[in-house]
């Protein structure tokens, strides 16, 4: 890769740390009076700097690890985005075909289990710094952050009671880190080329990965029209990625237990870290 394309990398991760840092500070504003715009922006940092660990080690992960089968990988790609999102996350892309499945399910699982042994630590630390809400929640139109399996049992550790009972003021370390295992849940989901569909397609073969795309598919369906509108747009996104997966150059040889263990751990963990309501408005 030539120095040019290796500064647009650069140059996007600039711009992303930026975005988010400026939705952190706004994040940050509904905690503090801000003194000055420096102030303003320097807040920002608490969920910029553990927003951006969390996706630079989830990439870093599919990358060193392509890197290490001798694949043609290229560095990240940082997605911008105006607050109050900041950013669209990042990827990469492997422009040589995979060699094997062992290949496939260490690719495809190794950028979101190495994300989450970030995400998890953050959100500990974000939570400790949440305050239960003690007055009455203010008038208005407010976001509420949904939860799964192991944001209930970090938040029972931290707070003695699960979500749905307690009410409480997130820090926006606790955000960030609520947004990277989001981020995580997504990728896992077992369509196409997914880091999920890599995975399904290394345990169960390309027949059984493309019937677990099309079920996916068809669940996330209702679950848009009765739990959160964004799986309607995610389902036509993969539809139009598409749900067949390409296969490796060696589809023959089985995986092994480190494999296969990879894979389940996986799976594991986008049970976990799923939110079926990601995101709601109250009034």
């Amino acid at each position: 890769m030539t120095k040019k394309k290796y500064c647009f990398h650069i140059l996007l991760f600039i711009i992303t740390c930026v975005s988010t840092t400026i939705t952190g500070a706004f994040l940050y504003a509904n905690h503090e009076a801000s003194e000055s715009w420096f102030l303003f922006f320097l807040r920002g940092w608490v969920f910029s700097v553990p927003l951006m660990s969390i996706l630079v080690v989830h990439e870093m992960g599919h990358y060193l690890t392509g890197k290490r089968h001798n694949l043609d990988v290229t560095p990240p790609y940082f997605i911008p985005a105006i607050p109050p999102l900041g950013t669209f996350g990042a990827f990469i892309k492997i422009r040589s075909p995979i060699t094997n499945l062992k290949a496939l399910v260490e690719i495809g699982a190794s950028g979101p289990v190495a994300g989450a042994l970030v995400a998890i630590p953050m959100l500990l630390v974000g939570l400790w710094l949440s305050e239960i809400q003690q007055v009455e929640p203010h008038k208005g139109v407010f976001v509420s952050f949904g939860s799964s399996i192991i944001l209930e049992l970090l938040f029972y550790m931290r707070f003695g009671d699960f979500s749905s009972n307690v009410s409480i003021i997130l820090h926006p370390t606790a955000i960030a880190a609520w947004f990277g295992l989001f981020v995580t849940a997504m990728n896992l989901l077992p369509i196409g080329q997914l880091d999920g569909g890599h995975v399904i397609y290394a345990l169960f073969g390309p027949l059984w990965a493309k019937r677990i795309s099309i079920v996916v598919l068809i669940v996330l369906v209702p679950l848009g029209v009765l739990l959160w509108p964004g799986w309607i747009l995610f389902g036509a996104l993969a539809f139009f990625l598409g749900l067949k997966h390409p296969p490796p150059l060696d589809p023959y040889t089985p995986l092994d237990g480190k494999g296969r263990t990879l894979g389940w751990s996986a799976i594991i963990l986008f049970v976990l870290t799923f939110i079926p309501i990601p995101l709601s408005v109250l009034e």
